[in-house]
């Protein structure tokens, strides 16, 4: 057996035999052979990188294989490769003559040695809207105890280019999410990116939540990546009403799997919004988190050999995030829309790490979730002043933008005199605007305040807004 393939346990062909006996016999030689692999062997093993000679000509980076577990072969070879007890793995680069595999399970089992088969069908799956309603893992394998998930039409690879810019319709209609602070502050159109930041323990989980339970999109697609397993059926069965449940596809991998999977996961997100979105729904895609896809990249691109720059993530985790989040906005003609909120995890609530930083510049916008702000009682802990949708200008009606303009000056009055007014230091009558400010922001902290199970009300709230402001009286020219 070469080194390049994988035994089938065929016998060498025979000759040509002429009666129908031998033909037969032929025949049934030729379909065992049709279950060959290509592939190669085991050579080494660091860590969780497989190291495999052979490959070198079949199998590209991100193409996947499937390392053998089990006992070793006997001297006359061995059974015929089993898939199903096979370790999936993900090619990651290249080291001299051997290629260099991260698997998406525990490496427990496998030898030096062990064959390795090329899988080229893991690299691309084929949603369907049929998969509506169920929950499912980074493979599209049902979590939910549901039947199997019935394949879609048209095959889509997990590692899709996204469309390429001059080929996108524009972004629609503002998109209602149903949370006050944000429909007033930060609205959303279809097609939009925006990205929630904050520090752990502030309410990021909890305010995508309340998005994906009272949004208006036709579909949603949720992938929580990285995150606690006991969230997955508190989301299921606490926040996600049974229409909601009815319209969304949720994609799982949590913090104990391995980074492949959690990488998969993040890009399997993206293609069952792609293919929803290529049947004309209008898609609302939640990504909770990109921070620990991008600790997945960091642990993927370190073990196969990268040398990391900024805060120890190599320059590849950030090449990768863009490629990932440009697959969200408008499609082409004719299609529909992917809306993509996705929650970022920060530092020691520094907005400016250079993960934070690098998703910040790709999204249309950005919501910033203040720690002194939730610990103040108020929820969703959404600092309005420091929380911009780069889509605004055109997202309001006149009236409603000079609505925001006059709230956000009462705001910005209030934040910069606030440590001078604990302290007592102010004077009422010093400053007609501050006056205005400190007799408008009860209500309006009432107003941005939403329980995380309270609807928004009927409607826009921009009604609310204005019964605020008039109460306050006319603005202040100073």
């Amino acid at each position: 057996m070469g080194v390049g393939h994988v035994s089938s346990g065929c016998v060498p062909r025979r000759a040509l035999l002429r009666d129908a006996e031998a033909v037969a016999a032929l025949l049934a030689e030729l379909e065992a052979c049709r279950q060959a692999r290509l592939g190669g062997q085991v050579s080494r093993c660091e860590g969780r990188l497989i190291a495999c000679r052979g490959l070198s000509r079949l199998a590209g980076i991100g193409t996947t294989c499937e390392v053998e577990t089990g006992p070793p072969l006997g001297p006359c070879g061995g059974p015929l490769f089993d898939p199903a007890s096979a370790v999936p793995a993900e090619v990651v680069g290249f080291r001299d003559d051997e290629v260099l595999l991260m698997p998406y399970a525990e490496t427990t089992g496998i030898r030096l040695g062990a064959r390795v088969a090329v899988a080229w069908q893991q690299d691309q799956v084929a949603p369907s809207v049929a998969w509506l309603g169920r929950v499912i893992g980074p493979f599209a394998e049902p979590l939910d105890d549901g039947p199997p998930l019935p394949p879609g039409h048209t095959p889509y690879p997990l590692r899709a280019r996204p469309i390429p810019a001059h080929e996108r319709e524009l972004v629609g209609d503002r998109l209602t999410l149903g949370v006050r602070a944000l429909d007033l502050f930060t609205p959303c159109c279809r097609g939009q990116r925006l990205g929630i930041f904050a520090g752990s323990g502030v309410g990021k989980s909890t305010l995508l939540s309340m998005v994906a339970r009272d949004s208006a999109a036709d579909a949603l697609v949720v992938g929580l990546i990285g995150e606690r397993g006991r969230e997955l059926n508190e989301f299921l069965h606490r926040t996600l009403s049974p229409e909601a449940r009815a319209r969304s596809v949720v994609v799982v991998a949590t913090s104990d799997m391995p980074a492949m999977l959690r990488r998969r996961a993040a890009q399997l997100t993206m293609t069952v919004a792609e293919a929803l979105r290529d049947r004309g729904l209008n898609v609302l895609c939640l990504l909770d988190s990109v921070t620990r896809v991008a600790t997945a990249l960091r642990e993927i691109h370190l073990a196969a050999g990268e040398v990391p720059t900024s805060k120890g993530f190599p320059p590849s985790v950030f090449a990768e995030l863009p490629q990932l989040l440009e697959r969200a906005g408008p499609g082409r003609a004719g299609s529909g829309a992917i809306t993509g909120l996705f929650t970022v995890l920060v530092e020691g609530d520094d907005t400016n790490e250079p993960v934070a930083d690098t998703v910040r510049g790709i999204l249309d916008g950005h919501v910033v979730l203040d720690r002194a702000i939730a610990e103040g009682g108020r929820f969703p802990a959404v600092d309005v002043l420091r929380s911009v949708s780069r889509a605004a200008p055109d997202c309001y009606r006149p009236e409603e933008r000079e609505l925001i303009r006059r709230a956000r000056r009462l705001l910005r009055a209030h934040h910069d005199i606030a440590e001078l007014i604990r302290l007592g230091a102010y004077r009422g009558g010093a400053d007609p605007l501050v006056d205005a400010a400190i007799a408008v922001l009860p209500a309006l902290e009432t107003l941005l305040h939403q329980e995380p199970d309270e609807p928004p009300g009927a409607g826009p709230p921009f009604a609310r807004l204005a019964e605020i402001l008039g109460e306050a009286g006319a603005e202040p020219t100073g």
